[in-house]
């Protein structure tokens, strides 16, 4: 009777929940009841969205990292923590023109290394003597995060703090009550000396301590103090908000979800969810419905994919020849932004404290290409063709094609030229839903298929042969409910 019982709720469950009316989402997660059917767990892990704080994240698209600090200056990229603050000095450092670059090639956000493994704070801390106020630079007196954030707010770009949690200089490191205390200590100044902060990004490095002594980190407490300090900052990789998508090369996944099983951050309850199902963000299956059937959660938790435009982190001169062109910078943004991802593109100043004219040319030529992809959209004026089809091209993502029955829309476009690239956005405030989707294309009285994929999520680029057609036409082949796709758009790229 038990069990009967269940399974009505289930199938009730699953039918409400494919109602376009009902009005039931789920904030960042949700726990499947004992025993579901599949069915009703897709259901329910079409209705997770995100938090405020995702989606503001998520619109940002392209982000800058910053890696800056000892190793500038000692040619490594890790360093060993016994570095003399004497070494720092970038005799030229201008903040604001990170900002005005990075900026102008389209970034919404920098985030700094405000210290790496090797302890070495970018900040007057009151921690450690191993900072910017031991060495020559301003006779000590300089703040590399002051300088960035004033930099930030004058431009109006958004601010982030990259602070280690693997100190090579602490003594204290290895002592885990002791260390997790001085830790939140510089954690705390760097949430409340420098106003808004915008992301928390984390690693999960750990190297020994003194004597091979390993450290505890307490996740718990660092999130507990962003929450209390920064409640609008996204906490990443390590954090709760923010993945890290498995790679350093710039790609995200064919199949990119953002609804996971695999839970955020680093505590008890994440490591038994994630160690039960054989999950890691290295993991190549992270949101299928096979993966459903084995899971009791699943979490709003999308990807961000960090690269170098050089070869190295930190600034070398042996890498100035090395940085990646216009052609391979294209290449990693369609296959992070146009994989439902956020590009997080590393730019390290050199030691003079700038940024060099190679890593400008390439980032201007990336914006360049990017605004030129974009400048026309195929099926601007188009006329449609399918109940609602229209505000899947109206330019306002405020508005979707939510198709009940039938997924099946054709455009014509208003005037017929060549593409090569297909744009489509799934509205995410009412989750990710999209499984499989095929692009056809009319010439010459002959359908052909240009495109297929898989999951869309925010956004979703894909580059083919140019085609020029005089139809074009997008099947929603599988859906885990009602899709809500915001935008349909085609383009000519490079």
């Amino acid at each position: 009777m038990r069990l009967l019982l269940l399974t009505g709720f289930c199938l009730a469950l699953f039918i409400s929940c494919n109602r376009e009316d009902a009005s039931e989402y789920f904030t960042g997660r949700v726990k499947f009841p004992v025993q579901p059917n599949l069915g009703a767990k897709e259901a329910m892990a079409a209705r997770v969205v995100p938090h405020p704080r995702q989606l503001d994240w998520q619109k940002l698209e392209m982000t800058a990292f910053i890696h800056f600090g000892i190793n500038t200056f000692t040619d490594r990229e890790w360093g060993t923590g016994d570095e003399s603050p004497e070494l720092f000095n970038p005799t030229a450092l201008d903040a604001e023109q990170w900002v005005k670059v990075l900026g102008e090639a389209g970034m919404k956000m920098v985030i700094i290394t405000a210290k790496h493994h090797d302890g070495f704070c970018l900040w007057p801390t009151k921690t450690t003597d191993h900072s910017v106020a031991s060495s020559p630079w301003k006779g000590g007196g300089g703040d590399v995060i002051r300088e960035l954030k004033d930099a930030c707010d004058k431009q109006g770009m958004k601010f982030g703090v990259y602070l280690s949690p693997w100190d090579r200089n602490a003594g204290c490191y290895g002592d885990s009550p002791s260390y997790n205390l001085f830790y939140m200590e510089q954690l705390t100044e760097l949430l409340t000396w420098y106003g808004k902060v915008d992301e928390v990004w984390f690693d999960g490095a750990n190297g020994e301590g003194p004597d091979g002594r390993r450290q505890e980190y307490d996740w718990q407490a660092y999130y507990d103090l962003i929450r209390k300090l920064q409640p609008d900052a996204v906490t990443a990789i390590m954090g709760e908000d923010v993945r890290w998508v498995g790679t350093e090369t710039g790609y995200g996944r064919e199949t990119e979800w953002s609804v996971t099983a695999l839970a955020p951050g680093d505590t008890p309850e994440s490591r038994a969810i994630n160690e039960a199902l054989g999950l890691t963000p290295m993991s190549g299956d992270l949101g299928s419905s096979t993966l459903l059937r084995k899971a009791d959660n699943v979490f709003w938790y999308p990807a961000e994919v960090d690269v170098s435009i050089r070869p190295g982190w930190f600034w070398h001169a042996s890498e100035n020849s090395q940085v990646k062109d216009v052609s391979k910078l294209a290449e990693i943004f369609l296959s992070s932004v146009g994989r439902n991802a956020v590009l997080l593109l590393n730019v390290p100043p050199d030691n003079r404290g700038l940024i060099t004219d190679s890593d400008i040319k390439s980032l201007m030529g990336l914006k360049e290409w990017i605004d030129g992809m974009y400048d026309t959209d195929l099926l601007n004026g188009a006329r449609p063709y399918g109940r609602g089809a229209s505000y899947a091209i109206d330019g306002d993502n405020r508005t979707s094609w939510s198709p009940r029955r039938g997924r099946v829309a054709s455009f014509v476009p208003a005037i017929v030229a060549t593409f090569n690239v297909a744009m489509l956005q799934e509205d995410i405030s009412r989750g990710q839903r999209v499984e499989k989707f095929v692009i056809e294309a009319l010439s010459e009285s002959k359908w052909d298929t240009i495109a297929t994929g898989t999951t869309i999520g925010y956004k979703r680029l894909i580059r083919f042969p140019e085609v020029k057609a005089d139809e074009i036409r997008l099947t929603i082949v599988s859906s885990r409910a009602n899709p809500h796709i915001s935008t349909f758009a085609l383009y000519n790229a490079e």
